[in-house]
């Protein structure tokens, strides 16, 4: 799946399970071995738990493919490794106290959120994000 369709639709997943502070990272001259990481907050092991399995479905839903899911017996971390794409989901304590944007927020992608005026669904159109 390209990047950006994968990226939208697991943004569209994380908002759709009510994410909160979703941010986007290009990773690309960081890593070899994925090119975004997205960093959302849950407020709850179980919403951790939710939002992690939003984008599982929605990535397998669209044609893409989810590697691995790491963290759901406890739900206050849980990991989505889409490929590409990472996605961390942690709750509020935990995000504040590993600060990830720190290691990964060096380059921030600008992406439409749900507060956005007109934002189109993956399922819709592409985002012009970059």
């Amino acid at each position: 799946m390209d990047l950006r369709k994968l990226q939208r639709v697991v943004i569209d997943a994380l908002e759709d399970v009510k994410a909160q502070d979703i941010r986007v990272y290009d990773t690309t001259k960081l890593s070899e071995l994925f090119d975004r990481v997205i960093i959302a907050t849950g407020s709850s092991n179980r919403q951790t738990r939710s939002l992690a399995m939003s984008v599982k479905e929605e990535v397998n839903a669209k044609g893409g493919e989810v590697i691995s899911i790491e963290g759901l017996e406890t739900g206050e971390w849980v990991l989505v490794d889409c490929g590409d794409i990472v996605v961390h989901i942690l709750q509020p304590m935990l995000r504040s106290y590993y600060q990830l944007e720190g290691m990964w927020g060096a380059k921030p992608v600008r992406v439409k959120l749900a507060g956005s005026k007109g934002l189109a669904k993956a399922s819709e159109s592409e985002d012009d994000d970059e």
